[in-house]
């Protein structure tokens, strides 16, 4: 009986695996019930966390041409060039972009009454017509409903702000300390970043270290790509829109292609957020500042899409866009803004880690022989 027991189920790799998943589960479940033990080590990786995420963007952004210049003079050299570049990029960013940025802000933000008053009113006309006024008594809906609609929308939305001031204080106390941090925790990171991998390795039995190399070199090449690839791409989309509504002549083209550009970060899904406020202001200018722009934002987008993206970007993620979608918005709803800006690089290093470790499970079950054994002839 008991070898029977250790035939079918011992040596079953199937069944130990199981096991494993279901051990796995388990001890999930019991750190369920028992997390106020971990709450010390959940403040603490909440407030590393994020100087972490920043001093990576910048390590990937930087390490290239710190590469480069190691090989001139010492990496700790290039480094301290590199800061005082820096250093003087922000600066002149500061005198000459920020208080040109500040006044398109300010004038955008005294205007919102009146371009709120011309949307209001073009609403009216538009709700006004015949055909609107026939469709609106068809569905019982009338303009006094919607605005009462919206505002109550507004006062819960406000009021939800209100009671989330603690919050937010304590999220800018964040961002304040994540700022301060990053340039030292940048700086170790560029001068020590090459040992990371080889430290992290002896901690592992030996037999998995070429194999788990494989795979940290993998996930380096994934979100280094995704993360260069990205930011250049946004950049130049908000420099092509910027000319473009200088072109045109839209107001407050600087800070509409900055909102594009910083929303460019989300892969399809921040275009569509971007073009709203150039809609607004296009549309409140005129129909025809409307037309000129949506035909700036056809062109950039088409140069984006067929020139700048597949030569930056390439084919890096081999991911399908509708996944990528798909994942934005999964992560959007769990873990908020951070979700929708982390969504796509974590999606890849969890690409890699599964894909590796099913190679591994087909290996060592023995159960793809047969599949293994039919596409040997063709390859």
């Amino acid at each position: 009986m008991l070898e029977r027991f250790k035939l079918f189920f011992l040596n079953n790799k199937f069944v130990i695996f199981m096991l494993v998943l279901l051990l796995i589960g388990l001890n999930i479940f019991v750190f369920n019930k028992i997390s106020f033990i971990f709450n010390p080590l959940t403040v603490l990786i909440r407030t590393v966390l994020l100087p972490i995420i920043l001093a990576g963007v910048f390590y990937y952004l930087l390490n290239p041409l710190v590469n480069l210049l190691e090989r001139y003079i010492k990496r700790g050299y290039a480094i301290l060039i590199l800061y005082l570049l820096m250093i003087g990029l922000l600066s002149l960013l500061i005198v000459t972009v920020i208080p040109l940025v500040r006044q398109q802000i300010t004038g955008l933000i005294n205007n919102f009454p009146t371009y709120s008053e011309q949307l209001v009113w073009q609403f009216e006309q538009f709700v006004g017509s015949q055909f609107v006024h026939q469709l609106q008594q068809s569905i019982n809906l009338s303009p006094s409903d919607i605005v009462s609609s919206l505002s109550e929308q507004a006062t819960t939305i406000l009021n939800n702000a209100w009671s989330g001031i603690g919050g937010f204080l304590g999220v800018v106390t964040e961002i304040i300390l994540a700022i301060v941090t990053l340039p030292f925790i940048l700086f170790y990171l560029l001068k020590d970043g090459k040992k990371l991998p080889s430290y992290f390795l002896k901690f592992m039995p030996v037999n998995l270290r070429g194999q788990l190399y494989t795979v940290m070199t993998e996930m380096n090449h994934q979100i280094s790509s995704y993360i260069r690839g990205q930011i250049i791409v946004s950049f130049c989309i908000g420099f092509l829109l910027f000319i473009g509504y200088q072109i045109i002549g839209l107001e407050y083209s600087l800070v509409l292609a900055s909102i594009a550009a910083f929303t460019a970060v989300v892969p399809y899904l921040g275009p569509a957020i971007a073009i709203t406020p150039a809609l607004i202001v296009a549309l409140v200018t005129s129909p025809i500042m409307l037309i000129k722009m949506i035909v700036v934002w056809t062109i950039v987008q088409l140069v984006e899409g067929k020139f700048i993206s597949p030569q930056i970007m390439g084919k890096t993620l081999q991911v399908h866009p509708i996944t990528i979608i798909f994942v934005i918005l999964t992560a959007g709803n769990l873990f908020g803004v951070a979700g929708v800006l982390m969504a796509v690089p974590g999606y890849a290093v969890l690409k890699v880690v599964v894909s590796h470790l099913f190679r591994w499970f087909k290996v060592r079950s023995k159960l793809y022989e047969e599949e293994q054994i039919k596409e040997s002839p063709q390859t």
